[in-house]
């Protein structure tokens, strides 16, 4: 394998990467707040859905980046009433967005688009295409840093950089801020967190807002920058893949960042080699290849990384004591 080969494979696995790792902070606020959030999958999709719709229509990418974090806002708050508010089943909440996002996605999209639950094919100029960084010629012929350059730094579209911003960004704001050490502590002892005169609800109402926020853009990635357009189903299990990086990540927004690169990098791989030898035992089929990230996945929640100990207070809905 060849340098340039290897950082095709860099630049591609960053690419998809990159809906895994939104999808992977999003959770990471949520469960951090003490609210488990298995919807992910089904914001994400409502998102995908909403923003291709909307940049058909509009012929805006951004309009139709807007409307996929409005539908991902518009199904967190459900989850929110849902869990925090009326201090239902968590999982159960999460299971429901789900199964409503599956549907609804296909049943707008076929009374909207008449298209199976597809949306139209999205031109150029609804698309978040690719940006060309500055001085990509005059730095390729230096070896190993222009090629890198090349493949690994530049041609991204904005939504990718995004996602990498999110991750020091979550850092710091869980870390160094107020608000970050209240979520933390909101996760682990609420009751601690009320007695200081903070409220719960609303910390807890805010970190599913950032969840619908990252979800919507993990969303909209899909359907206008990776894909040009909507198909039912096309998160195929991307929200589960980001709940099990989480896991793999131990609830840390860096570690968050080396597994969805894990995971990206098995799916590239699984896309580029359909075929591969191995000496003594043959060619790996290509459906192997291409369901190694869930492979992986399975590895992970059966756990394989060691003991991942999830906040405190999670998956618990807080009830205020009686003064």
């Amino acid at each position: 394998m060849d340098l340039d080969t290897v950082l095709q494979l860099a630049g591609a696995s960053l690419r998809l990467a990159t809906p895994l790792l939104l999808a992977c902070l999003a959770g990471l606020f949520s469960e951090r707040a003490g609210i488990f959030d298995i919807g992910l999958e089904g914001k994400m999709l409502a998102a995908a859905f909403a923003a291709a719709a909307f940049a058909a229509v509009t012929g805006s990418p951004w309009i139709g980046l807007l409307a996929g974090i409005g539908a991902s806002l518009v199904l967190s708050l459900i989850h929110g009433l849902a869990s925090i508010t009326l201090k239902g089943n968590q999982l159960i909440s999460g299971v429901a967005i789900n199964f409503l996002a599956s549907g609804l996605t296909v049943l707008i999209g076929q009374n909207w688009f008449g298209m199976g639950g597809q949306t139209p094919q999205l031109q150029a100029s609804q698309r978040f295409l690719g940006l060309t960084w500055p001085f990509v010629d005059q730095i390729a012929p230096i070896p190993i840093v222009g090629p890198f350059y090349k493949h690994v730094v530049s041609g991204h579209n904005i939504l990718v950089y995004v996602a990498l911003a999110a991750v020091p960004l979550t850092w710091w704001v869980l870390y160094r801020t107020r608000f970050g050490l209240r979520l933390r502590a909101v996760g682990e002892n609420p009751a601690a967190v009320d007695t200081a005169g903070v409220s719960v609800v609303r910390l807890r109402y805010a970190a599913v807002m950032i969840a619908g926020v990252l979800c919507g853009i993990a969303g909209a990635y899909l359907s206008i920058a990776m894909a040009a357009g909507f198909n039912r189903e096309m998160t195929a299990g991307k929200g589960f893949i980001a709940l099990a990086a989480l896991i793999f990540a131990k609830w840390r927004p860096w570690p968050a960042l080396g597994a969805c690169l894990l995971f990206g990098l098995l799916e590239a791989i699984g896309i580029r080699y359909q075929a591969i030898t191995i000496p003594g035992v043959g060619v790996v089929p290509v459906q192997f290849m291409q369901a190694l990230p869930y492979i992986l996945t399975v590895v992970i929640l059966a756990g394989f990384v060691g003991k991942a100990i999830p906040p405190k207070a999670g998956g618990r809905p807080y009830v205020k004591e009686r003064q």
